[in-house]
């Protein structure tokens, strides 16, 4: 953890006045946990950004109206079902689903976000999912935060959720979340779900600006399969229960705020890389010396996002000139004569020819979990780093099978 930052156990229920649950009501073959409910005991001043895909799910039309409305209070999220492709009946749904939890809450159903995520094209069972909620509610505890990270999981193997502590002036600050991805992993959110909760006192627009900062630097650097969804959606709220001085921009208070901030939204991200749909490795590609930021961007995504390039860190072959023909469709100014290229600390080419030697090195590189690809182009200053993972025999049996 960097300082002054300590992390702590809870996820989304670790900030003060924050309660979660995770509850199975059938909406999965399986019988897991489908469920899950965020609940802040006072109202959260909210940010969110969604996916940019044109088809939107019936929760991401009924939580944008919401969260630009006001304070929010809760936030109810179910799994093995996307409601989205389903026209307005999907969005009548969606409101019920809002109204049974203001209702069981005591809170006004303008103070719920709702999201939803799984199989596309299919109505929820509505007769599980109010029965869901009703469990849900009497379910929710300042314990809950795990239980609530299972239940919003897909084809993921595993939660996703951190939480970190720092003080402000005299008051000790939470940040916590939780998010769900695996596959269908790219920029402008992929398809993800991303939570995260703060007794923070911060104003809307200084909360709003931190999140798209945030995002810019986490979930918008990540790529598993280049493919985006319907459903995406990464949210924040801000309960003020620290006590704080209120965070405004340009103030010491709104830099710390961000730096964790930015520090949740980055571990989640690479958790969701991690966890990528038949990942066997785990790759983080860092470009530097490029023309400008744009051109760092272009030049690691068309690595992190080329196939040959992902299917040759699977079958661990030290190819690494498919890297090099990915950074040169990349958009990106290069210069192939002025090329240095790394895997981990083992540079492989030298000024664009080939170190012989590191040959035998890279073999062994190659059977690590973890590998670090570093290009520097020679050109400029800019820099951008991102996060991908190999593409294997899984990723074809899973997708083939999802819906099935």
């Amino acid at each position: 953890m960097p300082e002054p930052f300590t992390e702590v156990p809870g996820g989304v229920a670790a900030p003060k006045h924050f309660q979660a649950a995770g509850v199975s009501c059938g909406l999965k073959e399986s019988g897991g946990r489908d469920l899950a409910l965020i609940y802040s005991e006072t109202p959260a001043t909210a940010a969110a950004l969604f996916t940019t895909n044109r088809v939107v799910a019936a929760p991401v039309e009924l939580s944008r109206e919401n969260v630009e409305k006001g304070l929010i209070r809760a936030i109810l999220i179910n799994s093995g079902n996307a409601n989205a492709c389903t026209g307005e009946q999907g969005l009548r749904d969606a409101r019920e689903m809002a109204e049974i939890a203001a209702h069981q809450l005591g809170i006004s159903p303008k103070e719920i976000l709702v999201a939803s995520t799984g199989p596309i094209g299919r109505l929820l069972p509505m007769d599980r999912v109010r029965k869901g909620i009703e469990l849900a509610v009497s379910s929710l505890t300042p314990t809950g935060g795990g239980k609530a990270a299972e239940a919003i999981l897909t084809t993921d193997t595993r939660p996703k959720e951190v939480a970190v502590q720092f003080e402000i002036g005299e008051r000790t600050v939470t940040l916590g979340g939780m998010a769900k991805g695996s596959g269908m992993i790219a920029p402008h959110l992929a398809t993800l779900l991303a939570f995260i909760t703060s007794d923070i006192k911060i104003e809307k627009g200084c909360l709003k600006t931190c999140l798209q900062r945030a995002v810019d630097k986490s979930f918008d650097m990540i790529t598993v399969d280049g493919d985006t969804s319907t459903n995406d959606m990464v949210a924040v709220l801000a309960n003020g229960a620290a006590g704080n001085d209120e965070v405004v921009s340009g103030t010491p208070g709104e830099a710390l705020f961000q730096e964790a901030l930015n520090h949740v939204c980055i571990e989640l991200a690479k958790m969701i890389v991690k966890d990528g749909e038949g990942a066997t490795k785990f790759l983080e590609i860092r470009i530097k010396g490029a023309a400008s930021q744009e051109d760092a961007r272009k030049a690691a995504m068309a690595v992190a996002n080329s196939n040959l390039v992902k299917t040759a860190f699977f079958g661990e072959d030290p190819n690494w000139g498919r890297i090099i023909c990915a950074l040169g469709y990349s958009g990106a100014e290069l210069h192939p004569n002025r090329l240095d290229l790394y895997f981990g600390d083992e540079q492989i080419v030298k000024a664009g020819s080939p170190l012989e030697h590191a040959q035998e090195k890279l073999r062994q590189i190659l059977k690590s979990p973890e590998i670090v690809v570093h290009a520097n182009l020679h050109i400029g200053e800019s820099e951008a780093v991102v996060w991908t993972c190999d593409l294997s025999y899984d990723y074809v049996r899973i997708n083939s099978q999802y819906h099935t």
